[in-house]
């Protein structure tokens, strides 16, 4: 296989430097962005596998002349190596219910490592996640890597309330969810704030966006998203062009 990787991208792009596929002779794996641009590069690995070419680059401005109208400007590496290592994110998701186990689904094709953890062995049975079986949950908050997003889904009030407490007074956390209403977003605040923490980072109820759905696959694609949409902010900023 060739590797086909965005080495520089430069104004605007489908996809930024870092992102790459794999083309074998008859099929392909992941995506630059699509396009004329992908295209190309496809034609491109497969005449290095004919020839038996080790290496290339294509520098391809992404213009009318190739019929795309980002603007911007790519370096497209192609070579026989491996995917490169990308260290993900851990998503740490507590509670096995229904929607906690909607959303170890939703998360399990994004970039995070997602870990699904509860007490109860039958209820992480039913899931095809990675689980952890679990009798002291804030444990695995206190040891979570800087950056983690932590979203709480248990099927106990007071333990969400000892989770949300446990991971506030976690500082390098990316993202603290509770699952709730504006009801238990209050009493939380009351409890938080008499244990001397400040409950501002908190997002309850988590998936902010969707309409009073409470499908455990509707809240699991909003907080999703919504976890998505914080864990990508440093780059939310930059132009992009979707093909």
């Amino acid at each position: 296989m060739i590797r086909i990787r965005v080495i520089s991208a430069r104004g605007s792009t489908p996809r930024d430097a870092g992102a790459e596929m794999f083309v074998s002779p008859r099929s392909t794996q992941g995506t630059i962005g699509g396009g004329q641009l992908e295209y190309m590069a496809i034609d491109r690995a497969r005449q290095m596998l004919a020839r038996n070419e080790v290496q290339a680059q294509m520098d391809i401005p992404l213009g009318p002349e190739i019929g795309q109208c980002c603007g911007g400007r790519v370096i497209l590496e192609l070579d026989r190596n491996g995917p490169t290592a990308v260290d993900h994110p851990d998503a740490l998701v507590f509670g096995a219910g229904h929607v906690g186990r909607a959303l170890a689904r939703a998360l399990q094709p994004l970039p995070v490592n997602v870990t699904l953890f509860d007490s109860r062995p039958e209820e992480l049975a039913l899931t095809r996640a990675p689980t952890r079986l679990t009798a002291l949950p804030e444990a695995e908050i206190r040891n979570a890597r800087p950056g983690a997003a932590v979203i709480i889904l248990t099927h106990d009030h007071a333990l969400d309330f000892l989770l949300a407490a446990e991971a506030l007074a976690h500082p390098d956390l990316s993202y603290v969810g509770m699952i709730g209403s504006a009801t238990k977003r209050a009493q939380f605040t009351r409890f938080a704030t008499a244990q001397g923490l400040d409950p501002a980072p908190l997002v309850c109820p988590i998936g902010g966006g969707f309409s009073g759905d409470k499908r455990p696959e509707v809240i699991a694609a909003f907080t999703a998203a919504e976890l998505m949409a914080r864990l990508t902010a440093p780059s939310s900023q930059k132009t992009s062009c979707n093909n």
